[in-house]
């Protein structure tokens, strides 16, 4: 991470990441709908309404990180739907669901590295400084989407990771997997604070799980890049403009 805070591209961080977080449960309540569990729709949760869709410490996350770099991950507040009432069963359902708002970050991530693509080549003709910072905002919002996808891929509670591992594991062993999911948002925030913070402190910092939020980003900015033409360094020299 770098020195000093950009308090700038900080706050578009956590603006990018409020409005990344109800389209990302959004999708998994359309997903539940379309399978014939309309428990979450009953419950308030189709709408992009950021109100139904907020967590607290979810955002708490994004905010200190987007304060402490230039990434912003977090979570939003889980949508749960009932397996039974899904028409492909059980286990596929809640596997369909949990992939539905993970690979529509992704999606929405990549389609605004698109938009970013054609900002950039208008960014080059105009020279304005407002047009600078539109790109760099989109820029933002793509990279935020697509970070949000990979975080996702964590096993642990209330990530979509732990839906989908539960899904794919067998009877007895998701029987007992689920247990973890009192403990998943400790354990996510010990992995990105507590145990950096004492890596630091012995000089282990450079080890890659102490890093994760940088991997995430590194991740998500690579993948904007190869839709904004493949060059990572100027890519990332726009994002920390």
């Amino acid at each position: 991470m770098r020195s000093g805070i950009n308090v700038l591209l900080a706050l578009m961080v956590i603006v990018s990441f409020l409005g990344a977080i109800p389209l990302h449960e959004w999708a998994h309540v359309i997903m539940a709908s379309w399978l014939g569990d309309h428990t979450p729709r009953a419950e308030g949760r189709q709408t992009l309404s950021l109100r139904a869709h907020i967590d607290p410490v979810g955002t708490l996350m994004c905010v200190i990180l987007a304060f402490q770099g230039y990434v912003g991950l977090g979570w939003g507040r889980p949508v749960k739907p009932d397996p039974w009432k899904m028409r492909v069963g059980t286990d596929r359902g809640v596997l369909l669901v949990a992939c539905a708002g993970l690979l529509f970050s992704l999606i929405v991530g990549l389609a605004m590295a698109g938009i970013a693509r054609l900002l950039l080549q208008v960014a080059y003709i105009t020279a304005n400084p407002l047009m600078d910072r539109l790109l760099q905002f989109v820029l933002v919002f793509a990279c935020v989407n697509i970070g949000i996808a990979v975080l996702n891929l964590l096993p642990f509670y209330p990530l979509d990771g732990y839906q989908i591992l539960y899904a794919l594991l067998p009877s007895k062993q998701a029987v007992q997997f689920s247990r973890s999911s009192t403990y998943g948002p400790f354990i996510i925030l010990i992995l990105f604070f507590f145990a950096p913070f004492l890596a630091s402190l012995a000089n282990l910092d450079w080890f890659p799980l102490f890093r994760l939020p940088y991997y995430i980003w590194l991740a998500s900015i690579s993948l904007a890049s190869l839709v904004m033409g493949g060059d990572l360094t100027l890519v990332a020299q726009w994002y920390l403009h």
